[in-house]
């Protein structure tokens, strides 16, 4: 049965290799995600899925990241996937809406690892997981989705990245693709309830639940395998248009800021208002953000309870880089939540629609910002934030980013071990030294509870 799941299985199991730009694009992918998941895991709520995780999957061989803790595979990817996106500083892709790094790469090295495959192979799976992941999201109709989140649709990419890893045939791939996609997280309450909470778009649980389906799916387990042909749901011709042609992976964009993406481009216009213009905080009387629609659908709360709360609010993330620089969202504290300069400049900054980006979304996530301070106003427009493929990070950027997040948490010696090692990932051979440094422990003011062993 020639199903849009199936012609994803048969593509996948014909991939070999990939050409060196795409491997190279996976091994910055990395990097970026363990930079991400650095931060993530010393906080409450990283120790919270990682205590969880040792109950619900047990212990196994998979690496729990910057521990010597070692679960179950799906275990081990479900604690890392959540690292990796605690914080809201993980990848994402214009065409999906959402972010695929931080369920990919957590799952293709659980896997790798299990399975005993090389670095080639599993830059390979990652570009894997991304091509499929980034279709099948991108073939949704935006203009009727509830919400974009990528728990809904990243399992699909975790399936075809462990599947291929571990040489599962067409017609079993197309199983785990067919599970993984209608057991990932529905997050039923997405769009109604607030978002300061850790479920947030559920990519560790799909992450999860992606590897169970392709365990399940080897085992004997179906699914219903037009799962991915509703046209109501999908658009089938675009998901597997030119497949073969091109990778997604080499259209992702990387964060400065640990916050919804967004909020990034108003961000940017303002901080080059404020350097450009020499505008000092106390003398800003009010901003106004004009941006696209689906933005002002986030709760945008100018005093949010949670750090979960302060991602998903513009005002505060523009207030904080302004009262205290750009490197306070790199990441976000807990502290920044309390500090009343921040919080009384939030309060005066509006936000509304510009009509010129009315149906920039998804391609584009654009923003105006004008600034009244006592010097009189200025705008500025930002089509593209800084990490866009058309506003790229330089490899020397991304790995100031990695120092940033590592410092306070790795020590010197091992945050460049760590770093050294991904960036050869792509002209190693093995993964055991990765593993290897991923297992440094974090400093001892982050060290969280260790798993018991069986």
């Amino acid at each position: 049965m020639m199903t849009t799941a199936f012609q994803f299985a048969a593509h996948v199991r014909s991939i070999q290799a990939t050409p060196p730009a795409v491997r190279m694009a996976a091994t910055r992918a990395v990097l970026d995600l363990v930079g991400a998941a650095i931060a993530g895991a010393v906080t409450r709520s990283g120790a919270a899925a990682r205590r969880a995780a040792v109950t619900s999957w047990g212990v196994g061989p998979a690496h729990v990241w910057f521990s010597a803790d070692r679960l179950t595979p799906p275990g081990a990817a479900f604690v890392n996937a959540a690292y990796g996106s605690m914080l809201d500083l993980d990848d994402g892709h214009r065409a999906a809406a959402g972010h695929p790094g931080a369920a990919v790469i957590p799952a293709a090295l659980a896997t790798a690892q299990a399975v005993g495959a090389g670095a080639d192979r599993l830059l390979t799976a990652i570009a894997i997981g991304y091509e499929v992941g980034v279709r099948v999201a991108a073939a949704r109709d935006f203009d009727t989705l509830r919400t974009t989140d990528s728990g809904l649709w990243c399992s699909y990419a975790v399936a075809a990245a462990a599947g291929w890893l571990r040489g599962l045939a067409p017609d079993v791939l197309v199983q785990a693709l067919a599970i993984a996609g209608t057991s990932a997280p529905g997050l039923s309450a997405a769009g109604w309830s607030s978002v300061g909470n850790t479920v947030k778009e559920g990519i560790a649980w799909s992450t999860a639940s992606g590897l169970a389906a392709v365990d399940l799916a080897a085992a004997g387990f179906t699914g219903p395998v037009d799962v991915l042909d509703d046209a109501r749901r999908y658009d089938p011709a675009r998901m597997t248009r030119d497949l073969g042609r091109g990778w997604a992976i080499e259209g992702i964009y990387f964060k400065l800021y640990s916050c919804c993406r967004w909020a990034h481009a108003a961000i940017d216009a303002a901080l080059a208002l404020q350097a450009d213009h020499a505008i000092a905080t106390e003398a800003i009387r009010h901003i106004e953000v004009a941006t696209f629609p689906r933005a002002l659908m986030l709760p945008n709360d100018p005093a949010p309870a949670s750090l979960e709360a302060a991602q998903y609010s513009i005002p505060f993330c523009v207030a904080l880089a302004l009262v205290r620089g750009a490197g306070a969202l790199l990441p976000m504290q807990e502290a920044h939540l309390a500090d009343a300069q921040v919080l009384a400049l939030a309060a005066r900054i509006r936000l509304t629609v510009d009509p010129a980006y009315e149906t920039a979304f998804p391609a584009m996530v654009p923003a105006r910002v004008t600034m009244t301070s006592t010097h009189g106003a200025r705008s500025l427009a930002v089509p593209a934030p800084k990490g866009e493929p058309t506003n790229p990070l330089s490899i020397g950027q991304q790995e100031e980013k990695f120092r940033a997040l590592a410092g306070p948490n790795l020590s010197e010696p091992a945050a460049a071990r760590l770093k050294a090692t991904i960036l050869a990932l792509n002209h190693q051979a093995e993964i055991d030294s990765l593993m290897s440094a991923l297992s440094a422990p974090l400093g001892e003011a982050s060290l969280l509870p260790a798993c018991q062993e069986a």
